[in-house]
Parts: structure tokens; sequence; C-alpha cells
């Protein structure tokens, strides 16, 4: 008697980092399909690797030690020769950020932490950069982007609104600050939008992700 034995197909369950999950829903049509496909076997291959770690680093140390740009201005030398011409697109973004901030005396860097979203069946990781505190008492928790583009009004709406949603675990009443780093241009969210329509649209955005993330599971026939 032959007896068949098949391996049985990992579950992966759908998962989306908060750039990953705001970058789809900026997408239409067929787009979101094929974004989430690359999503599934990023996840699968666990694989991704982030070119804008040490420009972060350099703008907290100028922000930490209130050197007024000194590690942006040298942070290009430093990194890999392919890296160069990223940095230097960010570098002048970056600077007028920073001055944007004010008197360096009276804003320091605030620990945050990452928290899990459940956005209808989706789990969503929210991970601010860092969190900035100011000498008369305000808190930002601070996301960038890096695009070429600048981010899309869905995605600020759906990035502002997640971490606003956490903020008891992220950084306590801290506002949440998108900063197109690019551009150097602050994004905050909108007074006039409503939290429960924004709730609404992510949960809908969020069970068609996973619907499609499924999909891309499915065995050839």
């Amino acid at each position: 008697m032959t007896i068949s034995t098949t391996t049985p197909v990992p579950v992966i369950p759908p998962y989306a980092t908060m750039l990953g999950f705001t970058r789809y829903v900026s997408r239409t049509g067929p787009a979101k399909a094929t974004f989430v496909g690359g999503l599934r076997r990023q996840r699968e291959r666990r694989s991704g690797f982030n070119p804008h770690g040490q420009l972060v680093k350099a703008l907290k140390a100028d922000i930490a030690f209130r050197t007024g740009g000194s590690y942006l201005g040298g942070v290009v030398d430093v990194v890999k020769d392919r890296w160069k011409p990223l940095y230097e697109a960010l570098r002048a973004g970056a600077r007028t950020y920073l001055a944007s901030l004010g008197d360096p005396e009276r804003v320091d860097l605030a620990q945050t932490r990452d928290a899990i979203a459940t956005v209808g069946p989706l789990a969503v990781k929210i991970n601010p950069h860092f969190g900035l505190r100011y000498a008369d008492g305000r808190r930002e928790a601070v996301r960038l982007h890096f695009d070429e583009e600048p981010p899309s009004a869905e995605a600020a709406t759906a990035m502002l609104h997640l971490m606003a949603r956490h903020m008891d675990q992220i950084l306590p009443n801290a506002e949440p600050v998108l900063v197109d780093l690019r551009r150097g241009v602050a994004h905050r969210i909108d007074a006039a939008a409503r939290p429960a329509d924004v709730e609404s649209w992510l949960a809908g955005e969020a069970a068609a992700f996973t619907a499609m993330w499924a999909a891309t599971a499915a065995p050839a026939a």
C-alpha cells in the first residue's frame, strides 16, 4: 500500500507595518493586489532592508545634542556610495525640518514605543521614528516620510489616525506628526476629519487587504 504525504503549507497570518498599510491604501485597482502579494512574499522570505537608518540617527543626534545640523551635514560621508544620492536628496529637507523645531534648547527627544493595531481583521505595526518633548509641555510622535513623492492624502490620514488611536501606548499625550522629509514639511491631523469615518474606511481597506493576502497564498492548480 502506498501512503502519500503532503507537506503542509505554513500559515502566514495577514500583517503589515504602518508604512506598508498606508502605501497600500494609496493604491487603486489591480495595483493593490500586486502590492499585497509583494508584501506577503517579503514576509515569507523575512526580507527587507531600511536604507534610511543612518539618516534617522543623524537627525536624532542633532536634536539630542543641539548641534544644529552638523550630524546631518556629515552623514553623507559615512554611508555606502550607492546611498549617497539618496542621502543628499534628503539632507536639505531634514535640515529645514530641524530648523522648524525652533530653539534647540527648548526641544528634547522623547522615547516612543511601538504598538500593534487591530484594523478590522488585520494586525498593523505602528512604529514612529522618534518622539519630541518641548519646554512648554507639548509632545509629538514623529513618523518620517522619505519617498520622492509627497505622502498622499490617504496615506497621511491613515498614518496620523493610526498613531493617534494608539498614542497612549506610543507616547502619552502626544500629537502625531508625519514629516515629509524631502520637503521638510510636517503634516498633522485634519481637525475637520471625523475619526469614526476614518475608522470605517480603514476597516474596509483592511478587510480587502486580508482577502488579497489570502488569495496570494492559494496553491496553484
